[in-house]
């Protein structure tokens, strides 16, 4: 067991804890404003898949990024339409948006790579390792800060706890719940963009594979607040890297050790969503009084 606890572990839970904080911290954004975000698993597949295509085409993982995040506001916007100006129901809008993404991915590397079920090749001097696990950290303090130390960050909390408050007080309600779901498409985007121009070479059909649902648990796990959540994510990363470093070395059927990130999420949301506060507007629809 002493080989599993070496510096490598660390190095592999921060990997694999980044693109899970990068869509935890977008969800924040979005449930703080009091929009359920449910569809972080198809923001972060929409990510994954833009960044390869465009990075493939371009030659650049700066611009693959940029046409993730891109991608990213476009469906986040969907979202926001649906469910802040027509107010439909937020988990049925979010589960749609997933469901739609698991399919067009493939279908559209079809039409540009004749491949339904991966696009080329990225060269290794075309990825980003390092930027997007730079970033994902960066953005706890600075998110932190944000909600607490800034006006927006007061508006923000003031919806996603007391919309008719907030609204009395001059602070448009619609405006900052569009705010925190666009923010939210933007950085679960980025992270599918580093699951498939860092962490990997390639977008490969389903590669999120439950990550922004594990995303959205970490988020519950750290009650909606952002130094919190970084260690749920730290916490579900480790599960994942010990699940890797595990095979081959422990003698247990490898499909039960890869289940070992998925187990520990049922139980965390088990064990911990009752003792989790959510913002008490969370999945209201806002009708403003006339």
């Amino acid at each position: 067991m002493n080989e599993l606890l070496n510096i490598g572990l660390i190095y592999s839970t921060v990997r694999t804890a980044t693109p899970l904080l990068l869509a935890a911290l977008g969800g924040l954004y979005s449930e703080r404003a009091g929009v359920i975000n449910i569809a972080l698993e198809g923001l972060m597949l929409v990510g994954a898949f833009t960044a390869a295509v465009v990075t493939h085409y371009t030659h650049s993982p700066w611009i693959g990024l940029t046409a993730a995040i891109a991608a990213g506001v476009l469906i986040a916007a969907i979202h926001a339409v649906l469910c802040i100006s027509f107010k439909a129901q937020q988990v049925v809008s979010g589960m749609a948006i997933n469901i739609l993404l698991i399919g067009v991915p493939a279908l559209l590397s079809g039409a540009f790579f004749e491949s339904t079920g991966a696009t080329p090749q990225i060269p290794l001097h075309e990825l980003l390792q390092y930027a997007p696990v730079v970033i994902a950290f960066a953005l706890v303090p600075v998110t932190w800060y944000v909600l607490y130390r800034t006006p927006f960050g007061l508006r923000l909390r003031a919806v996603g706890e007391n919309p008719e408050a907030a609204d009395a007080a001059g602070v448009s309600v619609t405006r900052i719940r569009y705010a925190g779901v666009l923010l939210s498409g933007a950085l679960a985007a980025i992270g599918g963009a580093y699951l498939s121009i860092g962490q990997s070479s390639l977008f490969t059909r389903n590669m999120t594979a439950g990550r922004g649902f594990i995303a959205l648990a970490a988020l519950i796990f750290g009650k909606w607040r952002p130094v919190q959540t970084m260690l749920a994510c730290l916490l579900f990363g480790l599960a994942e890297a010990l699940a890797t470093q595990m095979q081959g070395v422990v003698r247990v059927p490898v499909q039960f050790i890869q289940i070992i990130p998925y187990v520990l999420t049922m139980i965390v949301l088990a064990g911990f969503i009752g003792l989790s506060r959510a913002p008490r507007a969370i999945g209201i629809p806002y009708q403003k009084e006339k």
